[in-house]
């Protein structure tokens, strides 16, 4: 990175963490377990593991004998500097963290977009993923969705949708934050569409309200953005190391409209340009109103 690049991100780390600073210090505090933690300026690692004893610890997600499904992004043919896909550190930590919960399995899968072992492979999650105990699945193939209909969605009525993630006792959402073309801003409820086999469906019929419509289906019990690098422009696949910030953050909440909300400011977006949080908090699927919140801050 250059020295404009750098600057520039050292500037957008500042304000980010000003803004989610005040956000916290305004919110209203209650007792019991955060509505979203967020944190700043450690490794990946350091920061799960920080960030989920905020949340009141792996066991209060992962029970004894569990099944539990992880969903980072690996959709593209990019090693991790690029920002395309989930730092294979953090997806590798939270199945760790798993199994010492006691989960019986842990699954870790992407619907690509790319040629999938290829994207595995060059993201380093799939190395990541196995070294640390997982079955890693390639949802390429049709016969492991299944056909689910959900009346109440908007758009996306009908939709077939990976097995594991409806067969799951526990389903962890861990995208990495970063522009999308299409729909603005690819975070917590974005990065759902790994999940179902006809994405193009929901292009075709607006992202703006199939997006939500995804939690209908199969809500994420956590949601994890990795924040350590961004991608600010030229998403979702980027190439251009100078379209990359290293932001060093994450953030954590079971509310997945709540943690775009607050991605969407480290992303120095407006959060009136997502249209598909707009419609998400519209139909009360989730809190983006920040103010609202119990927000936990750490600094690393």
């Amino acid at each position: 990175m250059n020295r404009r690049d750098f600057l520039k991100s050292s500037i957008l780390s500042a304000l980010a963490v000003s803004t989610i600073g005040r956000t916290a210090e305004a919110a209203v505090q209650t007792a019991g377990t955060p509505d979203l933690v967020a944190l700043h300026g450690g490794n990946a690692e350091a920061m799960w593991q920080a960030g989920i004893k905020a949340m009141g610890g792996m066991e209060k997600f992962v029970k004894k004998g569990a099944k539990v499904v992880i969903k980072p992004n690996i959709a593209w043919t990019q090693p991790p500097e690029y920002a395309a896909n989930t730092n294979p550190e953090l997806v590798a930590a939270i199945v760790r963290d798993a199994f010492k919960a006691g989960a019986k399995a842990v699954i870790v899968f992407d619907h690509s977009c790319d040629n999938g072992p290829d994207c595995y492979r060059v993201s380093g999650i799939a190395a990541a993923a196995t070294g640390a105990g997982a079955e890693v699945l390639h949802a390429t193939d049709r016969s492991t969705y299944r056909k689910v209909e959900k009346k109440e969605a908007q758009a996306l009525t009908s939709a077939e949708v990976f097995s594991a993630v409806l067969e799951c006792d526990t389903f962890i959402n861990v995208p990495i934050l970063k522009h999308h073309g299409g729909a603005k801003m690819s975070g917590a409820m974005k990065n759902l569409m790994g999940m179902v086999w006809d994405r193009r469906t929901m292009h075709r019929k607006n992202l703006r309200y199939t997006i939500p419509d995804l939690l209908y289906y199969r809500k994420p019990d956590l949601n994890v953005i990795d924040a350590y690098r961004m991608m600010m422009q030229h998403g979702p696949r980027g190439g251009n190391l100078r379209d990359v910030a290293t932001g060093k953050f994450m953030l954590l909440s079971t509310d997945p409209v709540a943690a775009d909300a607050a991605a969407a400011r480290l992303l120095e977006f407006d959060e009136k340009s997502i249209l598909y949080l707009q419609e998400a908090a519209a139909r009360d699927l989730g809190i983006k109103d920040l103010t609202k919140l119990n927000i936990k801050r750490i600094e690393m």
